[in-house]
């Protein structure tokens, strides 16, 4: 995996607040961790699972929910995240439309979402589309990742819901 182009989409800076929303750890989880170590940010992960989840001591300082199942929510305060990464998750859930209700709310403004997965398995275009319907600007394509497609929008003050 090509973690340094992946990690050019973020510039963290001191108190920021990055969320992860994934059913599975990996090496994006630990890199977004990491960086935001590096700035005295705060990195949340929103972990779906049913099975007792195995943390690397890497995310011992990471603010973790455990999510049961696809038909929950994660939780997040609202204007608390400068970023939100659904990663796996989105296709997944029973209602992807809260998940991205929830994304906007949380998201300060001029803050940006990013929509993870598989390749293969995300309708670029369908998923440019819901974003633009939920007031999410901009949303783009970014083929970085070997082993995901990856849309990028933003939250833009004052525009649609204006939140």
């Amino acid at each position: 995996m090509e973690l340094e182009q992946f990690l050019e989409l973020f510039n963290p800076l001191p108190g920021n607040h990055y969320i992860q929303i994934t059913d599975t750890i990996d090496a994006t989880t630990l890199a977004l961790d990491k960086i935001m170590k590096e700035v005295d940010g705060t990195f949340h992960l929103a972990l779906y699972t049913q099975e007792k989840p195995q943390i690397p001591k890497e995310l011992a300082d990471a603010e973790l929910q455990i999510i049961p199942n696809f038909s929950n929510p994660f939780r997040a305060l609202p204007r608390d995240n400068d970023i939100v990464i659904l990663k796996d998750i989105l296709h997944q859930h029973k209602n992807p439309r809260l998940l991205l209700k929830i994304a906007y709310t949380t998201l300060a403004n001029a803050a940006h979402v990013i929509i993870m997965q598989k390749k293969g398995t995300m309708d670029i275009q369908a998923t440019k589309e819901i974003l633009e319907r939920f007031e999410f600007r901009a949303p783009n394509e970014i083929d970085i990742l070997d082993e995901f497609d990856l849309v990028m929008a933003k939250k833009m003050h004052m525009w649609g819901n204006g939140l």
